[in-house]
């Protein structure tokens, strides 16, 4: 029906918000008011202004929500429709793009791409801003969380002599002296070793608040190059620099403390940040910046950076000769969990 033809006046039910009986009003709209009345006379009249109007829908009747819970249902949609247009109630923007499959699609369109902006961008971008905003002890504690969860169940106490273990960190704290003109002063850091499961192997790993832990196998296996020892641990710091593992479990439940400090309670939703750390690996932006730490260090420090490629390819060596053996990843964030790339071996080789 168009609106040329709409009535003045459209049936419908009306009902009261008191009894669940319908009454059937005619509605008519005269000088900024909607009159009901039915067979013996005025029902209720109200300003239009004050009435809740349907969205047009395509199919289905129409209801009116009055003052005071009142509601008045129309059976027929389409006259509804003409008849509300006539006396010249305007359909919103919003409604007529819902009527619209083009704009319908293209609102579903945007929405899609700016959710997946947000995970791609927004949602590191938080992450990083609540990662700064943590209290150092916090992220010390957490660090402290996550070491005792491995010392239960990948690692124990380190077999090797404490000689050997105070040359390595003798070895490292001289680089790090050396850096530090270029880099600036690092951030706290602890050199930890033990000794890891067979499937844990030659591996090293960072966790928050500095703790940079070396496995036995994997000093043993550079026990002839302390420079790739050193720039493994170079890769570990530049890990702790930039916060990555802690970015990374806050990243994954960023929903979970957004909440926590808008309540002012982040401390349980923190707690679980050490199972979700050890159970994630970093990104490849991750391992770049932690790569290009490492090689400046090493830089600094007088050392060649290409002494990491003979690391990256003696590991290669090994994870080929135990390739027939059924083995999974044990640590996500361990260094021997990023097997070395073309890209990687060449940014060191340089």
């Amino acid at each position: 029906m168009s609106a040329d033809a709409a009535p003045d006046a459209i049936d419908g039910v009306y009902f009261d918000g008191r009894s669940a009986r319908g009454q059937a009003v005619q509605l008519r709209v005269q000088q900024g008011r909607l009159h009901l009345h039915d067979a013996q006379g005025p029902v209720l009249d109200v300003p239009v202004h004050a009435v809740t109007w349907p969205e047009r829908l395509r199919h289905g009747q129409r209801q009116l929500l009055l003052p005071e819970a009142g509601v008045v249902g129309v059976a027929d949609g389409p006259a509804f429709d003409a008849w509300a247009a006539a006396w010249g109630r305007q359909v919103g923007l919003v409604e007529r793009w819902q009527q619209s499959w083009a704009w319908v699609l293209g609102a579903a369109s945007l929405a899609v791409a700016l959710l997946a902006s947000g995970w791609r961008w927004g949602l590191p971008w938080a992450a990083e801003v609540l990662v700064h905003r943590l209290p150092p002890a916090l992220s010390a504690n957490i660090g402290d969380q996550a070491l005792a969860s491995l010392d239960r169940q990948l690692l124990s106490a380190s077999e090797l002599p404490a000689a050997r273990q105070a040359e390595v960190q003798r070895q490292f704290a001289d680089v790090v002296a050396r850096a530090t003109p270029v880099l600036g002063a690092p951030p706290p850091h602890r050199v930890l070793f033990r000794r890891g499961t067979e499937a844990l192997g030659p591996n090293a790993f960072a966790l928050p608040g500095g703790h940079l832990v070396l496995t036995d196998a994997l000093v043993t296996m550079l026990e002839d190059q302390p420079a790739a020892l050193s720039g493994v641990l170079a890769h570990e710091l530049g890990h702790v620099q930039h916060a990555h593992g802690l970015r990374l479990a806050v990243q994954s439940s960023v929903v979970g403390v957004v909440a926590g400090l808008l309540v002012g309670d982040v401390s349980s939703v923190l707690a679980t940040v050490p199972t979700v750390l050890l159970s994630l690996g970093y990104s490849r932006d991750f391992e770049r910046e932690a790569d290009a730490h490492a090689r400046t260090m090493l830089e600094a420090a007088g050392l060649p950076p290409s002494a990491m490629v003979a690391f990256f390819e003696q590991l290669e060596a090994r994870r080929a000769s135990e390739r027939g053996a059924s083995r999974l990843p044990a640590l996500p964030i361990g260094f021997s969990s990023h097997p070395a790339d073309a890209e990687r071996i060449a940014f060191f080789r340089r």
